[in-house]
């Protein structure tokens, strides 16, 4: 079967493809806030229709919490299960959108037509890219060059609590040959990406306690212990001067970056200083003695995420406060074991605390990192239909983010993973105003289209 009428048929069916998109965007999918738990099942029985529409057979699947969208469709070898979320991330602060979030709209930019709306990028775009495809394939040829597992999960962006109980329970009908998650992006916006490793997380919320009430700090200042400040000298060493987190055994596992690796991401030309400079800063914290690239693909890392204590509404008041709190977030690499850093982490701040002050943690969960089998013959047949799409060929990256289930499809189901994506950095990605090019959606498609040819042939 030719790939060349199915891309013609996603050319002239853009229209229709965007209609499709926007009728799912307009969905509030919001996984995190209960209030909005109707809104997830909306959007899994709109993708269970859509997949039916296919000829697919397709349900959603209730869990303790959000559904998951399962469907079947083709016979054969190889047999593909493609991976993403429909949930997405809340919208606050919504006084910096620039229109209803979940009203979707093509603008036009200085880079080109744009979808704004949230989760038009992450993930119902990218996720709606192999849909697209797959449509494709059977209007040009009736079928399917391969088997196609789907599975859309609705809780990806709250933690995934209903993911490794529903493979478990799954696993038979979930296996198959390899994993297809589109959940990532491109190296620039000439050149797509395949990632082959990815940063494990652990999460940590920690809540330094001190008096039994807050207290006036004309009458206590000087004598009590002070929560926020206890807690922001704790937080001060979690790094050295040189930017090296500073845990005891924190680097165990920690492998270097291969001198071939380094050499290929030198090759890439990075530009440090206009990646920070989108985002207003100047110069690159982290580890002085590493690349860029290494900090922020191959390297880990100690983040706090948030601090709260005190007072901090309108005006003035002089508290010192009984408790103060921060979150806590570790990004893994190489072997590094989340349940033994979380116990260095513990052992860090209960050896920092003065008398008096007592130390809580109520959150401590992570997942380690992920590398991928790039030896495989499907990942050198999906970079070389990759590179037949756009302008530059295709390379392998790493990823500084963490995407857990592709190691718990390693781990559950014993399957490897292709991370492909087509969104950019300044996608806005969690944040007001999240967008996808329109070239990423109908590009993105294509290159799926070629994916699917390759990988039935390799």
């Amino acid at each position: 079967m030719s790939v060349d009428p199915v891309l013609a048929r996603l050319d002239a069916d853009l229209p229709q493809a965007l209609d499709r998109l926007m009728a799912l965007l307009r969905i509030p999918s919001i996984s995190t806030d209960p209030a909005y738990a109707g809104d997830c099942a909306r959007a899994a029985d709109w993708l269970v229709e859509d997949l039916k529409g296919l000829g697919a057979t397709a349900e959603s699947r209730p869990t303790p919490g959000h559904p998951m969208v399962v469907g079947h469709i083709g016979e054969g070898r190889p047999h593909l299960l493609f991976y993403g979320h429909y949930d997405v991330q809340p919208v606050d602060p919504l006084t910096l959108w620039h229109r209803d979030p979940f009203d979707p709209a093509i603008e036009k930019t200085d880079r080109g037509e744009v979808i704004r709306a949230r989760g038009a990028s992450d993930d119902k775009g990218q996720l709606m890219t192999f849909v697209e495809a797959c449509r494709a394939w059977i209007a040009e040829h009736g079928e399917l060059p391969c088997r196609i597992t789907f599975f859309f999960e609705g809780e990806e962006e709250s933690g995934s609590p209903s993911l490794i109980p529903f493979l478990n329970a799954h696993a038979a009908e979930l296996k198959a040959d390899i994993a297809l998650i589109c959940d990532t992006g491109m190296y620039d916006r000439r050149t797509p990406s395949i990632t082959t490793q990815l940063r494990g997380m652990l999460r940590e919320e920690v809540v330094i306690r001190a008096a039994s009430r807050d207290l006036h700090s004309g009458f206590y200042g000087g004598l009590a212990a002070n929560p926020i400040q206890v807690l922001a000298r704790i937080l001060g060493t979690l790094h050295d001067e040189t930017g090296r987190v500073t845990l005891e055994g924190f680097y165990d596992g920690v492998p270097d970056t291969p001198q071939e690796v380094l050499e290929q991401w030198a090759g890439l030309g990075f530009d440090a200083a206009g990646f920070l400079g989108r985002v207003g800063l100047s110069h690159g914290a982290g580890e002085q003695d590493r690349t860029p690239l290494e900090r922020i693909w191959a390297r880990p890392t100690a983040e706090v995420n948030g601090i709260e204590g005190g007072y901090t509404g309108a005006g003035f008041k002089t508290v010192l406060p009984a408790e103060a709190r921060a979150k806590v977030s570790f990004r893994l690499v190489g072997t590094q074991d989340p349940e033994a850093i979380h116990r260095a982490f513990v052992a860090h701040v209960e050896r920092h605390l003065p008398p008096d002050v007592t130390a809580e943690f109520p959150l401590g969960d992570g997942a380690p990192a992920t590398r991928m089998d790039i030896s495989r013959p499907e990942f050198e047949a999906a970079r070389a239909a990759l590179s037949d799409e756009w302008p530059n060929p295709a390379v392998f990256v790493g990823a500084g983010g963490s995407i857990p289930v592709a190691g718990c499809f390693r781990e559950l189901l014993g399957m490897e993973s292709m991370l492909i994506g087509f969104a950019h950095d300044d996608d806005a990605i969690h944040s007001p105003n999240e967008k996808y090019d329109v070239t990423s959606f109908h590009k993105g498609a294509r290159s799926w289209a070629r994916i699917l040819g390759a990988l039935a042939r390799a």
